[in-house]
């Protein structure tokens, strides 16, 4: 039976509720319910599927930034730059650490962050760049690496919103020193609460970051240095392996959706941003238009529900006011334009036919046509 209205998103346990209901199951049974066996395992099989040597399960994707900035011994008087168009998350992160956040625009087709704009913010109190690989589409890894290695800068990547994404086949979060993921319910691998992880090929870098998420502890009642208090617990790591082997069957239907949604959109009166690499994982889908309260009113009144993300870059957000100076217009641009459209592994071809249609069927001005072509 066809829905009367399409939901933005659907977070509802689906194929794998016995599996989730059975590692539930597990974990009360077992009566361990921080740090044990389930958030073991589930590092190495989550730095499996990353391809990457090393997890770290924290409590959030925003803990586990800035336990790698810290890790790093990255903290007060140094820079780590990043992107304007994000979740403000990455740069509190950033603040978390100690560090200053320096915003470099995003790059007009990519949205991430600019390897040429991110050149021209490096001052001598420049200690990293953080890209953040937004939608799902990854950053330019060949340049910023490059730009890493010229300068001498660390390079840790924000993955929270991609999952098994790839740059040019190789998987994200391994071109740096370390990267973080999220494991919030909405994420592409999403908990049934909050939830993190960091993925490294260093194993000394993770064994300190382990220990920083632990309260600094080598061991018990032991605090060798000054940490914090981030630990995934053992109820979400057993329901994150239970979803895990469903990833990379719902990440193939998210690219089907996508490339639904770029045929049914031709020609209408929206701008489809460019798919830079066939590693995109589409966690969100976006488009553009100069007139986005009226689409988003028309899809609405169609029954289909639309979000605006990120309508204001993080520079301008009054919490990160005081530290930041200068323009982002590409970034500017997109908070202004962006509107995400429903895209979910639940959604059904035929909704994302339903959804085209009514943007097809959005009157259109000079404007919007211009921003489309």
């Amino acid at each position: 039976m066809s829905r009367t209205r399409i939901p933005f998103m659907d977070l509802r346990v689906a194929e794998e509720s016995a599996d989730v209901h059975a590692a539930i199951a597990r974990v009360t049974a077992s009566g361990w319910y921080v740090l044990g066996p389930e958030v073991e395992a589930f590092e190495q099989e989550f730095a499996a599927a990353c391809g990457a040597r090393h997890a770290a399960g924290t409590g959030n994707g925003t803990d586990a930034l800035a336990i790698i900035l810290r890790a790093l011994g990255i903290g007060p008087g140094d820079e780590v730059i990043t992107s304007p168009l994000s979740a403000a998350y990455t740069a509190l992160a950033i603040v978390m650490a100690g560090a200053q956040p320096v915003f470099a625009d995003v790059d007009e087709e990519r949205l991430t962050l600019d390897p040429a704009a991110a050149e021209r913010a490096i001052t001598s109190r420049t200690a990293a760049l953080l890209p953040v690989h937004l939608y799902g589409q990854p950053a330019d890894m060949a340049a910023l690496v490059a730009l890493a290695a010229k300068r001498g800068l660390a390079l840790v990547e924000d993955c929270c919103q991609a999952h098994l994404a790839t740059c040019n086949g190789t998987p994200v979060g391994t071109f740096g020193a370390a990267a973080a993921f999220s494991f919030y319910p909405t994420k592409n691998l999403g908990a049934l609460g909050d939830g993190g992880a960091i993925v490294t090929g260093d194993a000394a870098l993770a064994a300190r970051m382990k220990r920083i998420r632990n309260g600094g502890q080598s061991d018990r009642y032991h605090h060798a240095e000054l940490g914090i208090n981030s630990r995934l617990d053992e109820m979400q790591a057993a329901i994150l392996r239970a979803r895990l082997p469903w990833l990379r069957a719902r990440t193939d239907q998210r690219r089907a959706l996508a490339s639904r949604y770029r045929s049914g959109l031709e020609g209408a009166p929206v701008r489809v941003p460019l798919e830079m690499d066939p590693g995109h994982v589409y966690h969100l889908f976006p488009v553009r238009t100069l007139r986005r309260e009226e689409l988003q009113a028309h899809l609405r009144s169609a029954g289909i529900d639309t979000l605006v993300h990120y309508p204001v870059p993080i520079p301008r957000q009054p919490a990160f006011a005081s530290a930041a100076s200068g323009r982002w217009p590409a970034a500017e641009a997109a908070a202004e334009q962006v509107l995400s459209l429903p895209l979910y592994p639940a959604l059904s071809m035929t909704e994302v036919d339903s959804v085209a249609a009514a943007i097809r069927a959005f009157s259109g001005n000079g404007e919007g046509k211009e921003l489309a072509s």
